[in-house]
C-alpha cells in the first residue's frame, strides 16, 4: 500500500511580513498553549492549541493560505504537515514567534 506524503512548506518572517503589509488574504494560526497566546500573539492571528487541532480543524478555512506558528517552529511544523495532508495550503513560520520578535519591528 502506498501513501501520498504531503508536507507543508516553510515561510520566513520576512515573507510573512510582506504578506501582512500587502494585506494578503490568509489565515494566521497560532498553535501554542492558551498561556503562551495570552502572553503575546502576532496581531490578527487565530488561536487553536495543537492538542485541539484535530477536533477543531473545521474552523480553519480551506479556501485560504494558512500560515501556522508556535514558539520556535516545531509544533507549527507538525500542525502544518497535518493540515497539508488534510487538503489545506499550509505554511510553517520558520523560527516561530521568537524569530518574528527578533526579525520584525512593527
Amino acid at each position: 500500500m502506498f501513501f501520498k506524503r504531503v508536507e507543508a512548506v516553510n515561510i520566513s518572517t520576512e515573507q510573512l511580513l510582506e504578506k501582512v503589509r500587502a494585506k494578503d488574504d490568509f489565515y494566521l494560526l497560532d498553535v501554542r498553549t492558551q498561556a503562551e497566546n495570552v502572553s503575546q500573539a502576532i496581531p490578527g492571528s487565530h488561536h487553536i492549541p495543537l492538542q485541539e487541532l484535530g477536533n477543531r480543524v473545521w474552523e480553519i478555512p480551506k479556501d485560504k493560505e494558512i500560515v501556522v506558528y508556535c514558539r520556535i517552529g516545531n509544533r507549527s511544523a507538525y500542525a502544518s504537515d497535518y493540515l497539508a495532508r488534510e487538503g489545506y495550503h499550509a505554511k510553517n513560520l520558520t523560527g516561530g514567534i521568537q524569530a518574528w520578535n527578533k526579525d520584525v519591528n512593527i
